[in-house]
């Protein structure tokens, strides 16, 4: 079961912040995109106020599946976690973070706009 929520995770995860990023470009998905890009803000800022800001919810429950797997996760960014697992690469959290923070602005942009 918990190998399963664990793909799980890195499916929806994955596919959500993919289309935060790229949804605002089909006219008809914009609305949704708009309801998504503003559900992260509302994670990353006011749950953020008591988790720290940038908590996400959907990382939040991963790692605590992990966790229960016996995987202790050395970051705290979801993101470190996806680019260290397709490139080996593990980038420093305050590139991904600031990385994360600008195209995320840029997508709500893009879907307001």
């Amino acid at each position: 079961m918990l190998f399963a929520l664990n793909i799980g995770f890195f499916v929806f995860h994955t596919a959500l912040i993919l289309f935060n990023v790229f949804g605002w470009a089909w006219a008809r998905a914009r609305h949704w995109n708009l309801v998504t890009l503003l559900a992260t803000a509302f994670s990353w800022g006011v749950m953020g106020m008591w988790k720290g800001i940038g908590y996400c919810i959907c990382t939040d429950w991963h790692w605590r599946v992990r966790e229960a797997m016996g995987i202790h996760e050395t970051s705290s960014s979801y993101i470190v976690l996806l680019t260290r697992s397709l490139s080996g690469w593990d980038p420093p959290i305050a590139l991904a973070n600031n990385v994360a923070g600008v195209v995320f602005l840029t997508s709500l942009a893009l879907s307001i706009g």
